[in-house]
């Protein structure tokens, strides 16, 4: 786990994205560093964290791991930050471990899918995913970023620099996160959005249209939400306009912290 700034300051736990890690978030982790302390753990098959055991690596388990650590990292409630599927891992945690948090920004995710045929066939969809990850690593990262989900990010000056991180992973490590983090292996949060307590932000970008409409799905349901929509910015928001982001997080996180 990587951390920057005083730990007597207000926490930041900051959850990166499939095929990341906590360097992710360092570009803002070193701009926070004078008002918050930001905890940047690599998530399991991500990094230099190895990939969880198929028995005790499910996502339940793995985001009851995520909120033990929130509670030995600081003395006091963590803020919560989480990208996609860092998102959907935050998303549980404050559904479901709100003591260990003041509030939660959700960038770019969702609840997970209600339906159970539906959620079936992600898994096997999946699977064969993790498949190709093991068999042609390189061949599998030139199809996920030709995905239109990518294609504002894909015309983005940072998106070479991007694109090398994600090569540093082990294709093996990240298939065995993929088949027990992935939306198909994640129980459904929308029954729980209504029972939420913490301050959230769902922020999501304009050309998203898929998680705009979630967003919006999630706000009407969720107590104590705010959807954040970012102009002309795609799924990766934080990368694409990382001023923007910057000024509504802190924005954001000013409006919760108690010094």
């Amino acid at each position: 786990m990587h951390s920057t700034g005083n730990p007597v300051l207000p926490g930041i736990l900051m959850l990166h994205g499939f095929l990341g890690s906590g360097k992710d978030w360092k570009h803002y982790a070193e701009r926070l560093q004078n008002e918050y302390t930001c905890f940047m753990p690599d998530l399991p098959g991500h990094g230099a964290t190895p990939a969880p055991h198929d028995i005790t690596g499910t996502f339940e388990t793995i985001g009851e791991s995520l909120a033990e650590l929130a509670g030995t990292i600081h003395a006091d409630p963590l803020h919560l930050v989480g990208y996609s599927m860092g998102g959907r891992l935050a998303l549980y945690l404050t559904l479901h471990y709100p003591e260990r948090f003041r509030s939660a920004v959700i960038i770019s995710s969702s609840p997970g899918m209600k339906n159970p045929g539906e959620k079936a066939r992600r898994y096997e969809s999946d699977k064969r995913i993790a498949e190709r990850i093991t068999k042609d690593f390189d061949s599998f990262l030139d199809a996920w970023y030709e995905l239109q989900l990518f294609a504002t990010l894909k015309r983005h000056p940072l998106f070479s620099e991007v694109f090398e991180r994600r090569k540093a992973n082990d294709p093996q490590a990240l298939a065995a996160a993929l088949k027990q983090l992935s939306t198909g292996c994640q129980p459904s949060l929308w029954e729980k959005l209504g029972q939420n307590s913490l301050r959230t932000g769902f922020f999501v970008g304009e050309k998203d249209r898929k998680y705009v409409e979630i967003g919006r799905q999630m706000v009407n349901l969720c107590p104590n939400s705010e959807l954040f929509i970012f102009h002309g910015c795609g799924h990766t928001l934080h990368i694409e306009n990382r001023n923007l982001f910057l000024e509504r997080l802190t924005g954001f996180l000013a409006g919760t912290t108690r010094h």
